[in-house]
């Protein structure tokens, strides 16, 4: 009887709540990461801009990064795993107004997004020793995804399909923004009161960064398929090189990348303090 006790697997609340602080734990890695690869590129200090993905590619390369790979693979399902439950099954107690459903709809939309970084990481997996560089993996990046829109221009009304997905990612992308400036974060935080606020800024700060990053590869896809063109379309980090580009693009990449880091920051906040309410569906005893 005492060793039934003693291997009792804690109660499926605590199991969720360890798995939601993981999974916001591997997103911080993430932007952070990404973020601090990415000032890095706007000082000249490494070739290009990386995107999200490219924080794996990163990992990859580093001692023991097999163990590392599959620490953040798992962390980033268990992050899907935790949107599955606030989109489908309103872990959150957003209810079932116009307002609830469009912040599930957010949630059940960024658990696809986590689900392909977190099947990218396995592939790095699957790839681990290859002799493959940043500017490699970026190459091979972009081509999928040129071959994704040629395959969505073959479809048809393609073109206006291609311009939907376009408008999609540009939406992701005003909406973060509009989350940077509306959004009251503190209040899904259990945190000290003193470190609230700089909390809040992070969170401001994160969000409006990551919207912005998105917008001009929402562009890029909106003109390819005005134009019919899949060679248009590009990655995250390498429509944030051709921003570089651009006259101050240094500076505006600079702020970019630091506005990632913040997010990154916050999302560690939030594997720290975050209210993890499991849905009441699933709450057992």
């Amino acid at each position: 009887m005492n060793a039934a006790k003693t291997l009792r697997l804690p109660p499926l609340a605590t199991l969720i709540e360890w798995a939601a602080r993981l999974g916001y734990g591997a997103r911080g890695f993430v932007y952070l990461s990404a973020g601090a690869l990415t000032l890095l590129a706007a000082t000249d200090r490494i070739g290009d801009a990386v995107g999200t993905s490219g924080a794996a590619g990163w990992l990859a390369e580093q001692p023991f990064g097999k163990v590392w790979l599959v620490l953040l693979g798992l962390g980033l399902w268990a992050f899907v795993g935790w949107r599955v439950l606030q989109a489908v099954f309103d872990a959150d107690h957003e209810g079932t107004d116009l307002k609830g459903w469009t912040t599930r709809a957010g949630q059940a939309v960024s658990g696809l997004f986590y689900g392909v970084l977190a099947s990218g990481v396995f592939e790095y997996l699957d790839e681990f020793g290859e002799a493959t560089n940043a500017s490699a993996a970026q190459a091979e990046s972009v081509a999928e995804n040129q071959e994704k829109a040629a395959m969505l221009l073959g479809m048809p009304f393609g073109e206006v399909l291609l311009i939907g997905a376009g408008l999609v990612v540009l939406g992701v992308g005003v909406g973060n923004i509009v989350r940077a400036i509306r959004d009251d974060f503190d209040d899904a935080l259990a945190c000290p009161k003193a470190f609230c606020g700089t909390a809040t800024a992070l969170a401001r700060a994160g969000y409006a960064a990551r919207g912005f990053a998105y917008l001009p590869l929402g562009v890029f896809v909106v003109l390819a398929g005005l134009h019919a063109r899949s060679g248009e379309v590009t990655t995250t980090a390498a429509a944030l090189d051709a921003l570089e580009a651009q006259p101050g693009g240094s500076w505006i990449l600079g702020l970019t990348a630091a506005g990632l880091m913040a997010f990154g920051v916050f999302a560690f906040v939030e594997a720290r303090w975050r209210r993890i309410r499991p849905p009441r569906d699933l709450s057992l005893g």
